[in-house]
């Protein structure tokens, strides 16, 4: 078996662009999902197998499942790493034409895949053009990130790279400016962001490793006035997204 996908949101989506080989796999007896079957049948690559409760719980291995399960295939799953989209920073950087702008979200040890599900809904909402992820100590674009993201993960490109802050300085080179978020940085209301802007979030707990928060051009926060110091990091991201296309439409 290739990737699996849960979640209805995320199922049809992935069904978009599902190849030869994929799989849904339903609840036999279970009339919710007859949307779905029709539209892996339209496709002409997906074959639809009606299976027990039992068989369904061990194929998506959870029986959170919402009697659907979408298996993309040995062959895609190969193909893409066990990921969604991938491409490397420099890649992406020499893809830029001159004078395009874009937005690039680094994750600097986000750790729980619904985090990541949800910056990725939100990065696909705002057009975000890159998210980048460490290899270590961060969550990957798993079957769990991908339902959170309700099928927005099909959409969003990724690089895993061994050193974020290296990969910084490459954005760096190609005009880049680094936004750094954290608590005591200049308000987002007030900053103007570059054309190209690649803004960092740091992690759930201790914020953005020193060594990345040196390699910040500028460091922002979100004005708040509640009673907690603090929002949930995929909230942030989701805030500071925004600021940016306020500047710059799509």
């Amino acid at each position: 078996m290739g990737t699996k996908i849960t979640g209805i949101h995320a199922i049809e989506e992935a069904l978009k662009n599902a190849s030869h080989g994929s799989t849904l796999y339903l609840l036999r007896g279970d009339k919710r999902n007859s949307a779905l079957e029709f539209k892996a049948m339209s496709n002409g690559k997906t074959a639809v197998k009606k299976v027990s409760e039992l068989e369904l719980n061990k194929i998506a291995g959870t029986s959170d499942h919402r009697g659907a399960v979408l298996d993309l295939g040995a062959k895609a799953a190969q193909s893409q790493g066990g990921r969604i989209r991938e491409m490397s920073v420099q890649d992406f950087c020499r893809s830029l034409k001159e004078g395009e702008g874009a937005l690039v979200i680094a994750l600097d040890e986000i750790t729980d895949p619904h985090n990541l599900g949800a910056i990725l809904r939100s990065a696909d909402q705002f057009s975000a053009a890159l998210i980048i992820v460490p290899e270590r100590r961060s969550a990957s674009a798993n079957e769990t990130v991908i339902r959170i993201s309700s099928g927005a993960a099909q959409y969003v490109t990724m690089s895993t790279v061994p050193n974020l802050a290296r990969e910084l300085d490459v954005l760096k080179e190609h005009g880049f400016w680094i936004y750094g978020a954290d608590m005591n940085g200049d308000s987002s209301y007030d900053t103007r962001f570059s054309k190209r802007t690649a803004i960092v979030m740091g992690s759930e707990g201790s914020g953005m490793r020193s060594l990345v928060r040196t390699k910040c051009d500028h460091i922002v926060s979100i004005p708040m006035s509640g009673h907690i110091d603090s929002l949930n990091v995929s909230v942030a991201a989701g805030i500071l997204m925004y600021e940016y296309r306020r500047s710059f439409p799509v």
